[in-house]
């Protein structure tokens, strides 16, 4: 038996108060033996909170990832974890469901406004890999400007900055905001072999 193997074993045959005190040394072989010791019946407290496997099974782990960072909190009611693990699942089922609820009351209002109207999702990731593929090659082009063309490029047409702005942002005159950008877009352009950037 190896030893990390070893000592998670060890953690397993310990009290829960000696799980807490080794919870809260940052040991992780104590985390692990908690997480075995009882995520089924975190899981279940989640199903019983959240009336959805799935988002039972996230808030699972959520529920033990949150465990893990506040383990310094760790406690033992009259000798059982399990009290604070139900309090922390509660807590973050609470969130899940909020969020849960919030998505799906934006999604009935997406389906109200007008002009929507259902799609094939294929459609949506073949057009999203597409637009990686196009930036890809866009940012692989503009590798071939300047730093400062670069610069002036993404404020303007990228992040929508007037000239002034721009030339705010970057210390420089106006004027050379304006040459940078005609000088940016003409390259890119010959980069990218088309007629316009």
């Amino acid at each position: 038996m190896r030893a990390g193997e070893r000592g998670i074993d060890e953690a397993v045959r310990m009290t829960d108060e000696e799980l807490v005190a080794r919870l809260r040394a940052g040991d992780r072989d104590a985390m692990a033996a908690v997480f075995d010791q009882y995520a089924d019946r975190v899981y279940n407290a989640c199903f019983r909170r959240t009336a959805s496997w799935s988002m039972a099974e996230d808030a699972m782990a959520a529920t033990f990832l949150e465990v893990w960072r506040i383990r310094d909190r760790a406690t033992a009611y009259d000798g059982d974890l399990l009290p604070w693990l139900c309090a922390v699942a509660t807590n973050v089922c609470r969130n899940t469901v909020r969020s849960a609820r919030r998505q799906s009351l934006l999604r009935a209002k997406l389906t109200v406004v007008e002009g929507i109207a259902a799609h094939d999702p294929s459609d949506e990731v073949a057009g999203r890999v597409d637009d990686e593929q196009r930036m890809g090659q866009v940012l692989e082009a503009m590798d071939g400007l300047s730093r400062a063309d670069r610069e002036v490029l993404m404020l303007v047409a990228w992040d929508g900055l007037t000239y002034a702005q721009a030339a705010a942002a970057l210390g420089v005159a106006v004027g050379t905001v304006r040459s940078r950008m005609s000088r940016s877009r003409s390259r890119l352009a010959g980069l990218l072999g088309q007629e316009e950037a």
